[in-house]
């Protein structure tokens, strides 16, 4: 983990109100995996005040780290206003990683889409590159479509689902799992997206025993387990009979079993 001012290299407005930024982090790139996350000082001054935190989205061999977002409030207003040149203060790579297995299956919902694709990259440049399946979704053809051309260049098949048919299958992501996956290989999921939809792909996971990590976000003032106020309540289970979870300590990424999934 590293703090350093770090210059925009790249700004593209991915839709309506999503953007990627690129900023030129070879300290970060290289130290990056799939499922951390940067903490993003969004101005110059302490107006807002706290830092964003932003999943990798993903990174390139020269150097440079990505993040998608969504412009929703003041902080992310700020940071979209940034141009090429200009400079920003970053925390990272933060939080531990997914882990793979022989045969891996991404499912990808909204925003959450954005740090699949890390993940996608990295298990595809594996010499012994695992068996590969990747389910995305979101509420229309075009919020998908901001991501389509990067999954696309994979060259893994992609099954989509949109909540209005504008693209795929017309409904929930939850409708095609069961379909792609079968009881062939000892499948392994990692989810990203809003928290029912993992609620509800991590109950699809139990019933067929497959294991599965979830990408948690919450609202976080630092990102480095100083505040502790990114709590989320644990499984009955825990092993070390903890109460609650933290995002940036335990987290971003879970087992499934880790938490305790409210409805």
């Amino acid at each position: 983990m590293e703090q350093s001012d770090v210059t925009i290299c790249r700004r593209e407005q991915l839709g309506p109100d999503i953007v990627r930024l690129t900023f030129q982090a070879e300290t970060m790139a290289a130290a990056a995996q799939p499922g951390q996350f940067i903490n993003v000082k969004a101005g110059l001054g302490f107006d807002p005040l706290l830092r964003r935190p932003f999943s990798i989205h993903q990174i390139h061999a020269d150097g440079s780290v990505q993040i998608v977002f969504k412009v929703l409030g003041k902080g992310t207003t700020t940071l979209a206003d940034l141009q090429p040149g200009q400079k920003v203060n970053l925390v990272g790579p933060l939080g531990n990683y997914f882990t793979t297995s022989p045969a891996m299956c991404l499912v990808g919902g909204g925003l959450g889409i954005a740090p699949l694709l890390f993940l996608a990259k990295s298990i595809l440049a594996r010499p012994d590159a695992p068996l590969l399946k990747i389910i995305l979704a979101a509420r229309n053809q075009a919020e998908l479509s901001c991501f389509m051309p990067d999954f696309e260049a994979l060259g893994v098949t992609l099954h989509l689902a949109t909540d209005d048919g504008s693209l795929g299958h017309h409904g929930l992501i939850t409708d095609l799992i069961p379909r792609v996956l079968d009881d062939t290989a000892a499948w392994q999921v990692c989810t990203c997206g809003p928290y029912p939809m993992m609620r509800a792909v991590a109950a699809i996971c139990r019933e067929h025993q497959w294991p599965c990590q979830v990408s948690l976000e919450t609202m976080m003032a630092c990102g480095i387990s100083a505040c502790l106020g990114c709590a989320v309540p644990a499984s009955a289970n825990d092993s070390k009979g903890r109460q609650y979870l933290h995002v940036c300590q335990d987290g971003p990424i879970f087992w499934e079993g880790e938490i305790k999934w409210i409805a």
